[in-house]
């Protein structure tokens, strides 16, 4: 009685535990695409406010949001372009370490513009703004060469495919349409026999007429003939 008690009670101790864990399990995932849709509801509301203050606002300020905005934008694109590439392509991963060494220097960059946003300089923000303006060039333009790079490399990948699936598929037809082939084989002529004279074998008949004595094989169709009578002596 003692060891049923004793298993009953591991056992309601593994369910409990077990229990635990696909709570925490499932508190942590839900928690995890709370925070990711709120990272996008964030960013979508960035994204949107610094369009319209690259529009709205002219000058130095306006330069500042649109230079965000193209930084960002080009980023994002080339992250989504190499996480969705690596995979299927394992030579994608370094690229991805690349892309993370540049990513430190879109961040800082991105700090940079956010913080002189509010600079209440004109005159310092305008002198600053061709250094800015070429970094985002320099940074925007390494992010899109990546994410292009990857989509040609997927692109001829596809291509090569398909390339080889279209050569096996027209092998496969032909070998579906071997009948086409036999049709078209002419039937080999038959051999002549190796008798004499043209090689025609005479038929029954004619061998029968030939020789007198061999009594003739009548043919279905004829009637059957008469003997005749022997004469009489009288």
């Amino acid at each position: 009685m003692d060891v049923i008690i004793a298993v009953l009670a591991v056992i309601f101790v593994l369910l409990v535990a077990l229990g635990a864990w696909g709570t925490v399990k499932a508190v942590g995932a839900a928690r995890r695409g709370v925070d990711r849709t709120l990272t996008q509801a964030r960013r979508t509301v960035e994204d949107t406010t610094l369009r319209a203050r690259s529009l709205a606002q002219p000058g130095p300020v306006g330069e500042l949001a649109d230079l965000r905005l193209k930084l960002r934008t080009s980023m994002r694109a080339t992250q989504e372009a190499l996480e969705a590439g690596s995979a299927d392509d394992g030579s994608l991963k370094e690229s991805l370490g690349l892309f993370d060494r540049l990513a430190a220097h879109g961040r800082e960059l991105d700090a940079d513009l956010k913080r002189l946003q509010s600079e209440p300089d004109r005159a310092t923000l305008a002198e600053r703004l061709p250094g800015l303006r070429e970094r985002t060039e320099q940074i925007v333009g390494a992010a899109d060469s990546l994410r292009w790079a990857a989509r040609d490399r997927a692109r001829r990948f596809a291509e090569d495919d398909l390339e080889s699936l279209s050569a096996q598929i027209d092998v496969e037809a032909g070998a579906l349409r071997h009948w086409d082939r036999v049709e078209e084989t002419p039937q080999p002529a038959p051999r002549p026999s190796h008798g004499g004279g043209t090689g025609r074998t005479a038929p029954r008949e004619d061998r029968a007429a030939l020789d007198p004595s061999r009594p003739r094989t009548p043919n279905p169709w004829e009637k059957p003939q008469r003997q005749a009578r022997p004469e009489s002596t009288t």
